[in-house]
């Protein structure tokens, strides 16, 4: 309500007596105009996605190279002429095309499932915000800005489980097209490459959908790869802990009690990072100091119904299925 507030007693208010001036907000739920910045602006969001398609694009294209010539798809190995045919030539950023697309749509899914339900709840939040980087995939991600605060458990639970639920049917249909339409061919084991590890999730289509071949002697189509990304998005985000969606869907279920599961697991991703993933330590000092614990909603005592349990454990088993306990590896 801004600065002002008003109390509205009930029957069998301990408060009803009490002679409290009444103060009307200026409109139903409004946190009053939020200031113009100019990284609020339609135009800047719209800016870094364009930056994030270029530079996904151009990762994409040293991918398709890649899978054309039957190397593995994510390396260093890319020299300065490279970048000088793409700049003679920028018609040929049309062959990163099928990974940039797929996979700035698994991600503008997730965050759009995000926006939307914040909307739903009348919670302030920002547009996407799209990161764009000179990383094995051209992008850091992408994220918004909740500004105001979730007032109820079940706000609270259908904003974080939207995200990763959106993001994992998006990434379904691109997996299973890529999947049909993989080489059957072990990738050339060249030096310092780097090898992706296969989720659930592509060990159970490939085996219903190319029966009879291991996941790991097929050369991943561009779009696989983007959807390979996807998955492991959707599984960094639904580590249950802190102020990540696993997290916010934790505290909807368990309320205080979360703080124990989520201790638990920033302590296994210590032995996940010595043996599996060095990236795991990474994320277990980020996580440290983001915070493990989880600010309370306006209105904790709130219990979530059947279905949004039902839902926590699609969410539990979502996680199961793209979890990769050593999602890269380099040879």
């Amino acid at each position: 309500m801004g600065d002002e507030f008003y109390i509205r007693p009930g029957p069998g208010d301990p408060f009803r007596g009490l002679s409290v001036p009444r103060v009307e907000p200026p409109a139903p739920w409004s946190f009053g105009r939020p200031r113009r910045r100019w990284f609020n602006s339609p135009i800047f969001h719209g800016l870094l996605f364009l930056l994030t398609l270029l530079t996904t694009l151009i990762v994409g294209v040293h991918i398709a190279l890649n899978y054309e010539r039957n190397f593995p798809a994510f390396d260093w190995d890319i020299s300065r002429a490279f970048f000088v045919g793409i700049l003679h030539n920028p018609a040929t950023l049309t062959l990163g095309l099928p990974f940039s697309l797929t996979l700035l749509s698994i991600l503008l899914a997730h965050e759009l499932g995000h926006y939307f339900t914040c909307r739903y709840y009348g919670i302030q939040a920002s547009y996407p915000y799209f990161i764009p980087a000179p990383t094995l995939i051209g992008t850091m991600g992408a994220f918004i800005r909740i500004k105001t605060p979730i007032t109820t458990r079940r706000a609270l639970f259908d904003i974080g489980i939207s995200g990763p639920l959106a993001g994992f049917i998006v990434a379904i249909p691109a997996l299973i097209m890529a999947t049909l339409s993989s080489q059957a061919v072990t990738p050339i084991n060249i030096p310092d490459t780097i090898t992706l590890g296969n989720p659930l999730t592509i060990v159970l289509l490939g085996k219903i959908l190319r029966p009879g071949l291991n996941p790991a002697s097929i050369s991943l189509h561009p779009i696989g790869c983007a959807a390979w990304v996807g998955l492991f998005a959707t599984a960094l985000n639904l580590l249950p802990m802190g102020q990540l969606d696993g997290g916010h869907i934790l505290f909807a279920v368990l309320g205080e009690r979360h703080k124990t599961v989520s201790r638990g697991l920033f302590l296994a991703l210590v032995p996940l990072g010595v043996f599996c993933w060095a990236g795991w330590m990474v994320w277990a000092a980020i996580l440290l100091v983001l915070g493990l614990r989880h600010p309370v909603v306006m209105i904790p005592s709130e219990p979530l119904d059947k279905v949004r349990k039902a839902l926590a454990l699609v969410a539990a088993l979502i996680f199961l299925l793209t979890f990769v306990p050593t999602p890269f590896a380099v040879r």
